[in-house]
């Protein structure tokens, strides 16, 4: 690294350190003078004024991904004698760091590792995203374990061996890290062989390395298992590690085949006959938050599920009712915007159709007891007055999330389904539907830690059946409340009685 004794700036960034610098570009260390925030500007050599429109195509790719874990773009700037864009200075040293410096991973920690790295791929393979090459010295691990990855986006169409270029980069640059001789190595180790591809006919793709890290994470969080697992495997000659996860990935199969079936039936043949479950109490008390942070709650009760098409219809039904006296507005938020006079969702006479005839919408089962969705925060707001609740805010949705579950990111998603089904993400409380079915409207906006010094956004929490990558603790921040989607709807928190 360098100093620039002149303390060049470029807008609103001054320039500090030269801390990378290729034939094209220099990266800068600089601090953002108006917030006051270190970050990261590329600058493009004047010389090399022939890449600016590769530069630029580079730059939209980064600012056009949307993920929690991969590192923002701030600003970018062309103009004629200059071109440059910043971005994010992502905390914590790289795995690469670590790696050359001889440090070793807990199993069960790499196991998260590759589990999170595998969501930010899977969201860009999803969207067409070309990428390059990933590596070790890309992927940041804070001092709380927090897991963030450099934006490395490029313009142009997604080949189709990037999926597999960068799983076998990372099955092979791991290897090292793995702590050897500690519970679940093994099982790591093997995981990062299949990624190389050996002992198995056909290449992972980053949707199967997920699940096999979600599961090793989930058997690591349960010491009791853990150690009968040791104990049985200490008497006779070991299993080879192939034939140990071959037969995990076996069991997998078998999981993924049931899975299948119930998405495809919708529901099982007696849940008709079930009523739903009833809401949870959360006690009061301090509770772990998303932030990693511990915050007091007063106790409350929270819906057990998603508020369901059926629940929803008698809605709009009282509505309907209320409209006959002028009285249809009664159950509105008070900022409610002027022009928007109706609750009812999108496309929702179909969908409605659909689920009283317990036939398919969008090519999906459905049925009276699935969650709605096509709803607004607006919506959400009005249906929870009339039901004299309230949105939960992401604080207490967590609470009920964590509450005597010791790995959330383990929960298993489950799909768009009645909420009366057996749920693969089903809580010991009894929650249903946090790691998948649909993502969720929460009660107030939130600053986004990736970003926090921005400002604060309304935020959607949980899985989403339609993207990949989602489970319990993923997050999104969203600028207008009157965005509606095929896979958002809301559950209910109540007073504690």
């Amino acid at each position: 690294m360098e100093s620039d004794a002149n303390e060049r700036s470029l807008g609103d960034y001054r320039l500090r350190e030269l801390v990378a610098e290729s034939s094209v570009i220099r990266r800068w260390l600089a601090e953002q003078v108006s917030v006051g925030r270190k970050v990261l500007v590329d600058e493009l050599k004047p010389e090399q004024e022939a890449y600016r429109e590769e530069f630029l195509a580079d730059v939209r790719a980064k600012a056009s991904v949307d993920h929690p874990l991969v590192g923002s773009v701030y600003e970018a700037l062309a103009q004629p004698e200059v071109c440059f864009f910043a971005h994010e200075l992502l905390p914590g040293s790289t795995l690469e760091d670590r790696r050359s410096a001889g440090a070793a991973l807990q199993p069960a920690r790499l196991a998260h590792v590759i589990r999170r790295v595998a969501e930010a791929q899977i969201q860009q393979e999803s969207s067409g995203t070309a990428t390059s090459p990933l590596g070790l010295d890309h992927i940041h691990l804070d001092e709380h374990g927090v897991i963030r990855l450099e934006n490395l986006a490029v313009g142009g169409a997604r080949p189709a061996d990037h999926t597999r270029r960068d799983i076998v980069r990372l099955g092979e640059r791991l290897r090292a890290m793995v702590a050897d001789g500690r519970s679940g190595s093994t099982r790591v180790l093997t995981l990062l062989g299949w990624m190389r591809g050996e002992g198995i006919q056909n290449p992972l793709s980053w949707e199967q390395v997920r699940d096999i890290a979600i599961q090793i994470e989930q058997q690591l969080a349960e010491p009791v298992a853990a150690a009968a697992t040791t104990k049985a495997a200490t008497r006779g000659h070991p299993k080879p590690p192939v034939a140990l996860i071959a037969g995990a990935a076996a069991l997998l199969a078998i999981v993924g085949v049931l899975f299948w079936l119930k998405s495809k039936s919708g529901t099982t043949p007696d849940s008709a006959n079930h009523s739903l479950p009833d809401a949870v109490l959360i006690p009061a008390g301090t509770h772990p938050t998303p932030a990693g942070t511990e915050e007091p709650l007063a106790a409350f009760r929270i819906s057990a599920h998603e508020v369901t098409i059926g629940e929803y219809a008698s809605f709009l039904d009282t509505l309907a009712t209320l409209a006959k006296d002028q009285r249809d507005r009664t159950f509105d938020h008070e900022n409610q915007p002027p022009e928007k006079t109706s609750h009812v969702p999108d496309d929702w006479e179909n969908l409605l159709s659909a689920a009283r005839s317990k036939d398919t919408w969008n090519g999906r089962p459905v049925t009276p007891e699935s969650p709605v969705v096509g709803v607004d925060w607006w919506d959400c707001a009005a249906y929870a007055e009339w039901k004299h609740a309230r949105l939960p805010t992401q604080e207490e949705w967590f609470a009920a999330l964590r509450n005597d579950v010791a790995a959330p990111a383990a929960l298993v998603p489950s799909p768009w389904q009645p909420v009366t089904a057996a749920s693969t993400d089903r809580t010991p409380l009894g929650m249903l539907g946090l790691a998948g079915s649909v993502a969720e409207w929460t009660r107030r906006p939130a600053t986004n830690p990736a970003n926090p010094l921005g400002e604060r956004k309304w935020l959607i929490i949980g899985g989403s059946y339609l993207k990949p990558g989602t489970n319990a603790l993923s997050r999104e921040w969203v600028d207008d409340r009157s965005l509606r989607r095929p896979d958002l709807g809301f559950r209910l928190v109540f007073d504690a009685k």
